[in-house]
């Protein structure tokens, strides 16, 4: 099968290990959300992502989500004391028991503090506090991956007309059917989403390193070598300094 076109592999979960709570950070292009998921499968846990919580809250119609979409509609952001609700609710869910990937939260020093102190509550397993974990790459390979991003409408199949281009220019290997640009895959779209991560997240990063809980993956990196990297930092962290 053509390495573009997208496959189903599966992994065994590995249960040897006690991943805990997982805060991956990564900025516009690094490739968090693909590491996400590989732990995800690797170790049997969910992801938490903030927007899939507010979604889902807005879509059962809970007193949250109402509160959350009418702060949403008057183009406010949702404050950290319903975002902090929403995620107590689901870390007292029984899939969370062997740890999880954090994903847009904590996003603020409160929300840090917030979480700290919620799980550090013995009714919250797996009983471990969080670890950060930040995939970093250059500048330019971040610019790279998002501006030369290309995506088959019809199998998502993903290309990059820099690193890994379709035999033929602008058609997909597997469909045969055109590849086009997402319209926010800019480079003055990715310098705004630059500017806003590295604001949101130096103070989280600044808390997790001051406690001794942070570590940095080399993004600049296949897929597997970032992995690997990434399984590093979990263990030592978990296993070195905060076990």
């Amino acid at each position: 099968m053509n390495s573009h076109c997208p496959s189903d592999p599966t992994a065994p979960v590995d249960a040897s290990f006690l991943p805990g709570p997982v805060l991956l950070l990564g900025a516009p292009g690094v490739g968090k959300g693909t590491q996400a998921q590989l732990l995800v499968t690797k170790y049997g846990i969910p992801q938490i992502s903030t927007g899939d919580l507010l979604r889902a809250n807005k879509a059962r119609g809970t007193e949250l989500g109402l509160k959350a979409q009418a702060i949403m509609s008057s183009g406010q952001l949702v404050p950290d004391a319903i975002v902090n609700e929403m995620v107590l609710e689901r870390l007292r869910e029984k899939d969370v028991q062997r740890g999880y990937i954090l994903d847009g939260y904590p996003r603020t020093l409160d929300q840090a503090d917030f979480l700290d102190e919620t799980i550090a509550d013995p009714a919250f397993l797996p009983r471990l506090p969080v670890i950060a974990i930040s995939i970093v790459a250059a500048y330019d390979q971040l610019l790279q991956r998002i501006t030369g991003r290309r995506i088959c409408a019809t199998c998502k199949s993903i290309y990059n007309v820099y690193t890994n281009p379709p035999k033929v220019d602008g058609v997909c290997d597997c469909e045969g059917a055109p590849l086009s640009q997402r319209s926010d895959d800019t480079e003055p779209v990715f310098i705004e989403r630059m500017k806003t991560f590295e604001e949101q997240t130096a103070p989280v990063i600044a808390h997790y390193r001051a406690l001794g809980r942070f570590e940095e993956a080399d993004g600049n990196q296949g897929v597997e070598a970032v992995n690997a990297a990434v399984e590093t930092a979990l263990f030592h962290l978990r296993n070195g300094r905060s076990g």
